[in-house]
């Protein structure tokens, strides 16, 4: 069997995960794996096509890509799964794909990933745990994945042979008791690793900070989604710091533009900054929008929200506020939202302190700053060298 894999031209710093172990499985009983991005020529006739998607706002090129294929190849059977097939799959069925598929493939999902089919990328991708026990409403993963469940309490045989980082997409490592042997067997393979999905502030205690503060980890990710949980992301601040985690190696997402109004906002992003971390600001999507940075909630206005881009722009880097001395003080300084994002002075004795100018005309002026302050947090170059035509053919 001729299998063709398809991972739509839409941006994504990652593989596509469950192209890869779809293409493992198929190799595993001899068939003929191709993986291509986007609509390209194709020089054989594909038995079966599987095209993968991602959030729901990158439709229009998962449809194009199932148009483009289904055009070529009119006889062969079209699956199409993924996040934005999963969160709407009536919406999914009208791109011509024959099948649509909902949720987790279990046929594969104790497959080892076939990276042959990428050889650029150099790190391995995994689950050790699957689902979260929250029920965020802002979150599709009680849809996708469930309720928190252990996948495997050793990671060893997830590793590919050569790579030397693991990136876990675990939605909630903290949540499951099989933590503990993850983290302690990154420990002894002394393997780097980033927990790409973040972790909950709420459940860090003494143990995971001591474990976390001996594994190869560049930065720790969590959020402070809203004012409430105040003293648990203070306290799981402290301990990562007390076991010698840097703030600057460890980034809050802080969303907005949901249930919170500005001032919530403001005073989330003013704690995180005094605490010494770095800010990443989160604007919500509906889970199911079909185009991006088109809804405002009630508690917000479309000019409060140009504000934080314009902000992030000009005064962060790399989308986020680093713990910078001169951004902090303008946040101590600010006594609201207007007068913290605001990029002019707001009149009176107030004014942007000099360093947090300097730094916004740095920001403006060069491209990329090559400064030892910004930490590994910043974004990564696309590990593409080229255009991702074909990766691997044959068994």
């Amino acid at each position: 069997m001729n299998v063709l894999l398809v991972e739509p031209d839409y941006y994504t710093r990652y593989p596509s995960l469950g192209l890869l172990k779809i293409g493992a499985f198929h190799k595993q009983k001899g068939d003929d794996v191709l993986l291509v991005r986007g609509r390209k020529p194709i020089e054989f006739t594909p038995d079966r096509i599987y095209v993968t998607s991602l959030f729901t706002w990158d439709w229009k090129p998962v449809w194009e890509a199932v148009r483009h294929y289904k055009k070529e190849f009119p006889r062969t059977e079209v699956r199409l799964g993924g996040i934005y097939a999963s969160l709407l799959a009536d919406h999914a069925k009208q791109s011509g794909a024959d099948t649509v598929w909902e949720g987790i493939l279990p046929l594969v999902e104790d497959v080892l990933p076939d990276y042959s089919l990428v050889p650029e990328w150099k790190s391995s991708l995994l689950f050790a745990t699957r689902g979260c026990p929250r029920k965020c409403g802002f979150c599709s993963v009680p849809k996708l994945e469930g309720a928190p469940v252990p996948s495997h309490d050793s990671i060893a045989s997830l590793m590919y042979p050569g790579h030397t980082k693991a990136v876990f997409f675990d939605n909630n490592i903290l949540a499951v008791p099989n933590w503990r042997g993850v983290f302690n067997e990154l420990i002894e393979l002394q393997m780097k690793c980033d927990f790409n999905q973040g972790m909950d502030a709420r459940l860090v205690n003494e143990e995971n900070a001591a474990l976390l503060g001996k594994m190869d980890i560049p930065f720790i990710r969590m959020a402070y989604d809203y004012i409430g949980i105040r003293p648990w992301i203070e306290k799981a601040i402290a301990r990562l710091k007390d076991n010698g985690i840097k703030g600057r190696r460890i980034v809050f997402y802080a969303l907005h533009n949901y249930v919170d109004g500005p001032e919530d906002f403001f005073q989330r992003v003013r704690d995180l900054l005094s605490w010494g971390v770095v800010v990443y600001p989160m604007r919500y999507e509906p889970l199911c929008t079909l185009q991006k940075h088109r809804y405002v909630s009630p508690k917000w206005t479309p000019e409060e929200l140009r504000m934080v881009a314009e902000a992030r722009r000009v005064l962060g880097y790399g989308g986020a506020f680093p713990p910078y001395k001169g951004l902090v003080e303008k946040f101590q300084r600010a006594n609201n939202f207007q007068e913290a994002f605001s990029l002019r002075p707001m009149g009176g004795n107030w004014r942007i302190p000099g360093p947090v100018v300097e730094m916004a005309l740095e920001h403006e002026q060069q491209s990329s700053i090559n400064k030892k302050y910004f930490p590994t947090w910043r974004r990564e170059k696309d590990w593409r060298k080229t255009p991702l035509v074909t990766s691997s053919l044959g068994r």
